[in-house]
């Protein structure tokens, strides 16, 4: 089954803000080139938002929690029951992403993608197939129809999240286990073994490490994803997450909605590694916040061919690396906005 519009070409940036927005840098009171990486991410979100005055003040989270199958394999430091523990948290205020979400006076929208409640929590919107995946290592974590079900789940609350407009959008996630997932999927995506990937996640010691690989190159053989260029698809739906899957929907639906996504850190970007192999037209849409101490990032990004704005060793998830680097875009757009050329200052430019 295929659902069309996750193919669907997402357009392109503004050529022309792009080349406006360098000008304007070249003419700002600064040696060029001084402001380094700020004036690259004026420039790229110039060309986002075909604007003249990028903006990054309106940036709602959308985080979604999913549980997963595979921790019945103790690959995880922590219980299962964690994950809908920790929605109530989010819904309470009380979670690391809520704080940050306060500070940043951005909205947080909470999404149960797939966790195991069995009942409805408040302030937090159910829209799953089913309450948890199945354990990849016995069989496929989740039917095709329970996929595509999590993708436009995922497209579902970005368009909740950008109704009325946005300047871009941080995307987030939760869920014991999905470590373990996205690590089987980069495996897959990027034909490497598991050791290259897999962390501590949750705070595994170097046993449970070494378990946590060989339970991934196990299922990658079981499934048949140790082949050359598996389709993305197959891997999302053999060792994802339902959570997973609503990011990478999330992810192609606001490119398509021409909404940059600040990325979050291993799992967000193992997400947008799917995107990008599902629809390449995503690609520059994105842009990557952090370095997690999640060994496996690394790799990652070097296969999305990004290099992130913040690297502070974080590995929480929920989207907070994301939103710790906004305040950082927020400062560059107000510097390529708000600072006075060499012109309107009466200062002298460098001379020829």
């Amino acid at each position: 089954m295929t659902e069309d519009w996750i193919a669907a070409d997402c357009p392109p940036p503004s050529t022309a803000h792009a080349t406006a927005a360098e000008a304007r840098q070249g003419a700002l009171t600064k040696p060029l080139g001084s402001l380094g990486a700020l004036e690259c991410l004026a420039v790229q979100l110039a060309g986002l938002q075909k604007s003249d005055t990028p903006k990054a003040d309106e940036a709602p989270i959308v985080l979604f929690a999913g549980d997963h199958g595979i921790t019945a394999q103790g690959i995880s430091a922590y219980p299962a029951a964690v994950t809908v523990q920790m929605l109530h948290n989010f819904a309470n205020g009380g979670a690391a992403i809520s704080v940050l979400a306060r500070e940043l006076d951005v909205r947080l929208h909470v999404i149960d993608a797939g966790t195991l409640s069995d009942s409805e929590i408040p302030g937090v919107v159910f829209d799953k197939p089913r309450s948890g995946t199945r354990d990849f290592s016995i069989e496929p974590a989740m039917t095709a129809a329970e996929t595509h079900f999590a993708l436009a789940a995922g497209k579902r609350a970005l368009g909740r999240a950008i109704d009325g407009g946005c300047d871009l959008v941080i995307l987030g996630e939760m869920g014991i286990g999905n470590t373990t997932s996205a690590a089987a999927m980069a495996a897959a995506l990027i034909g490497r073994r598991a050791n290259d990937l897999v962390g501590a996640g949750t705070g595994l010691d170097s046993m449970g490490v070494a378990h946590k690989a060989e339970v991934i190159d196990d299922a990658l053989k079981k499934h048949a994803l140790s082949a050359s260029h598996p389709k993305p698809l197959d891997v999302l739906t053999c060792v994802g997450g339902l959570e997973i899957a609503a990011l990478v929907g999330a992810i192609i639906a606001s490119a398509q909605s021409r909404v940059p996504v600040l990325v979050d850190g291993f799992i967000a970007s193992v997400a947008a590694l799917a995107a990008v192999r599902i629809n390449p037209s995503c690609r520059i849409w994105l842009i990557f916040s952090h370095r997690s101490a999640e060994p496996g990032h690394d790799v990652v990004l070097d296969a999305l061919n990004a290099e992130p704005i913040l690297d502070l060793a974080l590995r929480l998830g929920e989207g907070s690396g994301a939103a710790v680097a906004l305040p950082i875009l927020r400062l560059a757009c107000a510097l390529h906005s708000n600072m006075a050329t060499f012109e309107e200052a009466s200062v002298s430019e460098r001379k020829a």
